[in-house]
């Protein structure tokens, strides 16, 4: 795949990010579920439409890297907002941990594609 289509589907992927967290949040709180545990599926499902479409690995490899890449980001955005670094910019923290989500998972993303382009090679 080109750099270009990547930058553009991970461009693509960022912003569904963000627009469908308050959506995923409105969802948790109608069926009064934990906002991680909705947030993680609702980004999990993001993860999978994003690697049946784009990546077209296996069926049970796009599912389990889909699932595994929305928790690791989830967690590692809760753990970054936790260090407070932009409280001055976002007192509550919650642009940060939305912003620090997407990031993570699109970091993941590529460097899960590397991996795989490299083991394509050998």
């Amino acid at each position: 795949m080109k750099p270009q289509i990547r930058i553009l589907i991970y461009s693509i992927l960022f912003f569904l990010y963000l627009s469908t967290t308050s959506s995923l949040l409105t969802l948790g709180e109608t069926l009064k579920t934990d906002p991680y545990v909705t947030l993680g599926c609702g980004f999990a499902v993001l993860n999978i439409l994003y690697t049946f479409f784009a990546l077209k690995w296996t069926p049970l490899l796009n599912i389990i890297l889909s699932i595994a890449i929305a928790a690791l980001s989830l967690f590692l955005a809760v753990k970054f907002t936790n260090l407070h670094l932009l409280l001055k910019y976002d007192p509550y923290q919650v642009k940060t941990a939305i912003f620090a989500n997407a990031v993570f998972s699109i970091v993941f993303w590529e460097i899960i594609y590397q991996v795989k382009i490299r083991k394509q090679v050998k």
